[in-house]
């Protein structure tokens, strides 16, 4: 279901950093960078009403260091296009300001061939619409940084974990490459941790539960490990300093994740 305008706006107040807006920089102080996501429901921040299911952006700031807060604007079933006809780019964009972040991992629901709102193709209008995320951050004197979607739980009859993203990844990367922005490559690195884990272990880092067998979306371990994943990616591609990460080899309590309630 599509959000007026005013929701998305009233949405994208909620996730700015609390205290963001209301402490006046001291002269002379350096302002906090902020960690923007941009992103569909593997990285959006979860309710009570959806637990156990979690978002890795929810997981991010376990590894990040106090001066850099996420904001995490990503959204269940969103596309590059569906995010950017909502309004929710401009939302960001309206709030993101020099020096921060913006982490845009895209193409889940870009896939959809069948519904129009969403489809877009690999090497056209995908990177057609991941281009005004870069040129929109650009513009506000931000970083923008690709992030190629996470995998889902697929494996084959001999065990062996399977890509399910098609051409959206290798565009991506094509994209980064032409465009000269860092790439976190978070497919191939997903994909090469469920093949470690193996077809029963992975099980626990899905949203598998009693009702429910997910292989698209986390449970709080698999939303922890896919965060230590970006983290490390911003380390190799040199976007964050070994000084802006925590905990990097540290086991995560999964009691540290968190659902508050629906907004309303």
């Amino acid at each position: 279901m599509s959000l007026t305008r005013r929701q998305v706006t009233s949405a994208a107040l909620a996730a700015v950093p609390l205290g963001a807006a209301a402490v006046p920089a001291h002269a002379g102080a350096r302002r906090a960078r902020t960690v923007y996501i941009a992103g569909d429901s593997t990285a959006a921040q979860k309710y009570s009403d959806a637990a156990p299911e979690t978002g890795w952006g929810m997981a991010l700031p376990f590894f990040l260091h106090s001066g850099l807060p996420v904001a995490d604007h990503a959204v269940n079933g969103r596309s590059s296009k569906s995010f950017v006809d909502e309004g929710r780019l401009d939302a960001v964009l309206a709030a993101i300001r020099p020096g921060d972040f913006l982490l845009v991992q895209f193409a889940h629901n870009d896939e959809k061939s069948t519904d129009p709102a969403r489809y877009t193709e690999p090497w056209t209008t995908y990177q057609d619409y991941l281009r005004r995320y870069l040129d929109g951050a650009r513009a506000k004197g931000a970083r923008p940084v690709l992030a190629t979607p996470v995998e889902r739980r697929k494996f084959d009859a001999a065990g062996n974990a399977l890509p399910t993203h098609g051409e959206y990844p290798a565009a991506m990367r094509a994209l980064a490459t032409e465009e000269g922005v860092a790439l976190l490559d978070v497919q191939a690195l997903s994909l090469a941790l469920w093949q470690r884990l193996g077809v029963e272990a992975t099980k626990t880092y899905f949203n598998w539960t009693e009702t429910e067998q997910d292989n698209t979306h986390f449970n709080p371990p698999g939303a922890i490990a896919v965060a230590r994943l970006v983290v490390r990616e911003l380390l190799r591609t040199r976007v964050l300093a070994p000084r802006d990460v925590i905990r990097l080899h540290d086991e995560i309590p999964t009691s540290w994740i968190t659902w508050p309630a629906p907004l309303a």
